[in-house]
């Protein structure tokens, strides 16, 4: 055998052993991962063009809640309440089924191999690149967590909502700074958004009787019409960027710089004098925003994992084994 990849064999080997996270960690137990992954959503994009959005929100919700480790996924047990039915997600969050599909894939190639975990993080890569954005390397050897954390659900994922603020202050409790923010909002450049989600910003905005004044005059006018002022209107769905719905580019923060960011949340980085610097780079310079979202994607993929002997790697994503 050559005595370089004994190197690597042994190299590998003290990497899984010490429980850490790395490139090549299905390498010889299911070389084909990233394949069939990439298939699974490409697949999926093919009857849904909402796919690669909904795959990356569902990452995003995973992450932020007890860490990368597939909570999201679970569903209600007789000893825990899984995270499907908190407020952020419940009627709103999507894919699962496409998670699930891989997964029957990868077990069907590779059984008990791979985590639910590593599979969403792989997919939201994929979903990413699908959609003509960057491509980065995921490291690899995510366990499933045993339970999940409707609470934190609940309480720690940002909202629309929220004030620039609180939205800092949540990033910054998983690790993740401004610049972070910032990359990681550029995500709303493909996907869609409820109505109720921002009608607020359309009609009497703080009691003005008009719209916010931070929402581009002819987009308020043209919003009006798609998110009419009734409660039948709150579910109706709006392209987050009206340029390029389906596709990652840079495009959401020309919109931002144009005053045409659709969510509060969004336009709100244009009020803080470092994070519009940053807003007003990305919309220059779409490769430095692609390199920007790949370091920020990794550090999200990075947050709280459970590795090594600890965990599980569930057989379904929807339940742990028993």
């Amino acid at each position: 055998m050559n005595q370089k990849y004994i190197i690597f064999l042994v190299f590998l080997s003290l990497h899984l052993a010490n429980g850490q996270l790395n490139y090549y960690y299905y390498y010889s137990s299911c070389p084909n991962l990233q394949m069939i992954v990439k298939y699974g959503v490409w697949a999926a994009m093919k009857n849904d063009s909402r796919v690669p959005a909904s795959i990356l929100r569902l990452h995003f919700h995973d992450c932020f809640v007890n860490g990368c480790d597939g909570s999201v996924l679970l569903d209600d047990t007789e000893t825990f309440k899984g995270e499907k039915n908190a407020g952020p997600n419940r009627n709103s969050i999507r894919g699962y089924e496409v998670i699930d599909n891989i997964k029957a894939d990868v077990e069907r190639a590779c059984p008990w191999t791979v985590s639910c975990a590593d599979i969403l993080t792989l997919a939201a890569q994929e979903a990413v690149v699908l959609s003509g954005g960057p491509n980065w390397m995921v490291p690899l050897g995510r366990r499933d967590g045993l339970t999940a954390n409707l609470k934190s659900a609940n309480t720690d994922l940002p909202s629309p909502l929220d004030p620039l603020a609180t939205i800092t202050a949540k990033f910054a409790a998983v690790g993740l700074n401004l610049r972070d923010v910032v990359a990681l909002s550029g995500a709303h450049t493909i996907g869609l958004a409820q109505c109720f989600t921002f009608k607020y910003r359309l009609f009497n905005f703080k009691g003005t009787g008009q719209h916010d004044p931070n929402l581009d005059s002819s987009l308020a006018t043209c919003l009006k019409t798609a998110c009419p002022n009734v409660d039948k209107s709150n579910t109706n769905l709006n392209s987050l960027d009206m340029v390029t719905t389906y596709t990652f580019d840079n495009a959401y923060y020309k919109n931002l710089v144009n005053n045409a960011g659709l969510l509060e949340s969004d336009q709100a980085l244009m009020s803080d004098p470092k994070a519009a610097s940053i807003v007003n780079d990305y919309s220059m310079y779409p490769y430095l925003f692609y390199n920007d979202f790949s370091t920020s994607m990794t550090k999200l993929g990075n947050i709280g994992v459970i590795t090594g002997l600890n965990g599980e790697v569930r057989k379904k994503c929807g339940v742990i084994n028993h």
